[in-house]
Parts: structure tokens; C-alpha cells; sequence
């Protein structure tokens, strides 16, 4: 497949590779190492007091990202929420995408394990327990996704390398 130079990098940006990141932001990333490569966030949101765990959310809205810092984590990055119309899955556009175009796509890839959930709210989780990521769709198009750094069946976070 040819790309020009351009629009790989614009792709790059916004590729979400399970277990690592997304384009330059890298899973086990320090605060000061996201803040060089994305700004101040417009909002920071600290977990609340019962929360299992104790976390800082970065909100960088006007991009469509919220990065996730676990303080058990010596708050490194952990994990992404992303609503960016632009994110892409092994080079594939999935913004808007149906949960079965999805399943699709990481069937290709040898995921075959996913749960799906129906929302109280009417929304729809395809969840990949594994690959640590979470797909919601509503009225069947994928709006956000939300995914993290893998973790073992000890539950160590496997940061990536």
C-alpha cells in the first residue's frame, strides 16, 4: 500500500496500537513526557475518594482525548479514551464503524474473544478483555474507544518495551 509521507504521519497520530499507545503517546509515559508532546490539558479531573483506584484524567477536548494516570502506576500513562474521528485500528478507520465491522477487523487479527454489553443508556460495549480495549456504539456506530496497557494473568501491567 502506497501512502504519501503526509498522510502517514497524520495517520500515525491518531493509530491506536493495543497494549502501547496511540501515535507518539506511549503506555508507562511520565506526566512531564505527555505534557511536552500534547500541552496543558483544558481539564484534569482527580478520582474520587471511593474510587478503586486513585487516578488523574487529563481532558484535552478540542482533540477528543482523555489520558489516564493510575497513581498505583507511579502515574504514568495507562490508559486512553478517545472520541477523535480520526483514530484508526491496524490502519483502518473505525470511527462510525458497526460492531460487526469491528469484530471483523480483530477477527483478522486473531482476537476472537469479546463480550458485548448493552448500556442502561442505551449504548453498546464491545469489550476485548485481553487486548484491554472497550469499543461504545451508539445507534450501531462506534463513538469512542477506550483502551489500556496490557496487564498478565497476574495482573502485572506489562508496560511496553
Amino acid at each position: 500500500m502506497q501512502t504519501s509521507s503526509n498522510q502517514a504521519a497524520s495517520t500515525e497520530e491518531n493509530e491506536i496500537v493495543l497494549g502501547k499507545g496511540m501515535g507518539p503517546l506511549k503506555f508507562g509515559a511520565s506526566m512531564d513526557e505527555v505534557r511536552a508532546l500534547m500541552g496543558e490539558p483544558e481539564e484534569i479531573e482527580e478520582s474520587e475518594d471511593d474510587d478503586e483506584f486513585e487516578h488523574q484524567a487529563w481532558n484535552y477536548l478540542e482533540e477528543g482525548y482523555s489520558l489516564y494516570f493510575d497513581r498505583e502506576d507511579d502515574y504514568r500513562l495507562s490508559c486512553i479514551e478517545t472520541d477523535h474521528p480520526g483514530i484508526r485500528l491496524y490502519g483502518e478507520a473505525i470511527h462510525g464503524k458497526t460492531p460487526e465491522e469491528i469484530q471483523d477487523l480483530m477477527k483478522r487479527h486473531g482476537h476472537e474473544q469479546s463480550d458485548v454489553e448493552k448500556m442502561d443508556t442505551g449504548e453498546m460495549r464491545l469489550s476485548y478483555e485481553k487486548e484491554m480495549i472497550d469499543l461504545y456504539f451508539d445507534e450501531n456506530q462506534l463513538q469512542f474507544v477506550n483502551f489500556g496497557v496490557f496487564i498478565n494473568d497476574d495482573l502485572e501491567v506489562q508496560w511496553p518495551a
